[in-house]
């Protein structure tokens, strides 16, 4: 059986996206500054979060472009 909340967007911290990157805080951070990650979600005071799919399909055009680049 299905939630109400199973299509609702997941946020995650800055740890988990730095984990599921495989990148420092310090480089995802540099990666933010420079435009070149998902842009955060506001939390409140001190605290932001990223929407879980849009990490996951940055990950995806990183593998794409590797295997683009293979092929050419």
């Amino acid at each position: 059986m299905k939630s109400a909340n199973d299509n609702a967007p997941a946020l995650i911290s800055l740890n988990a996206a730095a984990a599921m990157t495989s990148m420092s805080r310090t480089m995802l951070n540099r990666y933010r500054a420079e435009g070149r990650f998902p842009v955060h979600v506001d939390l409140g005071d001190r605290r932001i979060a990223f929407v879980r799919a849009e990490v996951e399909a940055w990950i995806r055009r990183k593998i794409d472009a590797r295997s683009s680049a293979q092929a050419a």
